[in-house]
Parts: structure tokens; sequence; C-alpha cells
């Protein structure tokens, strides 16, 4: 059978989504003495999380993540605006991008890695290697792995998709530095704990991961780039 090849328009629908639940609010307050008086300290989280949870396709999520990747967030904001102006201040679709000189993309202000990378994105799409109407229905782990097939796709961008995207309740981004300061400060730890560490200490908080990440970030006032 042939791929199916998704229109313009194909998406997941996420974005409006959010890890931020009442009862995942009750159970971090009454697993962790330690979150509850985070939480506490730092009240709701309804507003941060519809910031952080712009983006309405799936498709246009991930470019933007591999256009922003080691770059602050004002950066990457005005260097995926000037790329984007490249097709009238749209995100291109997966042929467009192709059909697009990716030295024209390059003089927008990306390196030759992540051109290669935003290739790859749309051939993976474009050939049904990737289907993103159907991530929804896959296991984070699943989505995972479909996702750092992509080249420039790795486990923290896969990660800050399903949190942010997918509003998926038990992802705990074990190697995002943000993330692990904040533990180690909330937690008077005498040095930012390891990935490994962070897993152990968030046990707890499962199956609310995300939620706690969340709060995590926030300590530090400190958004995920």
């Amino acid at each position: 059978m042939s791929p199916r090849r998704p229109s313009a328009g194909s998406a997941v629908a996420g974005g409006s989504r959010t890890a931020v639940t009442e009862d995942g609010v009750k159970h971090l307050r009454r697993a962790d003495p330690v979150m509850r008086a985070l939480i506490d300290r730092i009240g709701p989280l309804d507003e941060y999380a519809r910031r952080r949870g712009r983006p309405t396709d799936a498709y246009g999520t991930l470019l933007r993540a591999i256009v922003g990747q080691q770059l602050s967030t004002k950066a990457a904001r005005t260097i995926y605006e000037r790329m984007t102006g490249l097709w009238g201040g749209k995100t291109p679709t997966p042929q467009q991008l192709l059909d697009t000189d990716p030295e024209a993309i390059r003089a927008a202000g990306m390196s030759r890695p992540k051109v290669a990378y935003l290739r790859d994105l749309a051939e993976h799409v474009l050939d049904g290697r990737l289907e993103l109407d159907r991530l929804d229905e896959l296991s984070d782990d699943e989505i995972s792995a479909e996702l750092t097939a992509v080249k420039g796709i790795g486990q923290w961008s896969a990660d800050m998709f399903l949190i942010f995207f997918l509003g998926r309740p038990d992802v705990l981004p074990v190697g995002d530095l943000g993330v692990r300061r904040a533990a180690g400060v909330v937690y008077a730890m005498p040095e930012m704990p390891a990935p490994e560490a962070l897993f152990e200490l968030g046990e707890p908080w499962r199956p609310h991961r995300s939620l706690a990440s969340l709060y995590l970030w926030r300590s530090l006032d400190n958004e995920p780039q």
C-alpha cells in the first residue's frame, strides 16, 4: 500500500490542551510535601500553560522546535519570522519547504544542519513515515519513537511536543536543564540532579509529572526554549 499523502492542512488537533488539571494539583499536593509548598507559593498555572500552548498544528510546532534549537526565545522567534517570510509569513507546507532553495532558507538565519533537519521533517510527513494526524492515537513512548526518527528531533523536543502541544499529563523531561536546575533549588539539593536522580525524584508525581514539570519551570520563571 502506498503511503497516504497528507493535505497541507493535515494536523493533529492540539495546542489548546493543557496538562494542568485540578486532579493533578490535588495529587501533587497529596503525594509530595515539597511540591505542595511550591504549588501554594506559585498558585494556579492556567495562564502560564495556555501561553506555552499557542501552536495549533503539529507540523508547524515541530518545524518551529527545530528552528529554535539552542537559541534564546527571542532569537528563535526572530529567525522563525524571517524564515516564514519566504512564504508570506505563513508556515510552509512540507512540499513548499522542499520546493524552496535551501540557500534561501539559510539566508534567513538557519544553519546548514537545521535546513537539512527541516527538509527531513518535510520528507517524513510527505512520504507517510510520520503520520501527524494519528499521533494522538499513540502512547507517549510510541510518539517519541516516531518523532525522534526525524533528524534533528531528539528526546527533549519530543517531550516538549508531548507536554505543550498534546497536553500529555505524565511526561518528565529529565534532559531539560531548567527542570533539573529548578528541582535542585526547590528540593535543596547540593547540586543540580542528574537525569537519573530527577527520574527517581519524580516517581511520586506519577501520573501527573507534566504538571510537576510546569511548576518547576515556573519556580524559576524559566520557560523551556
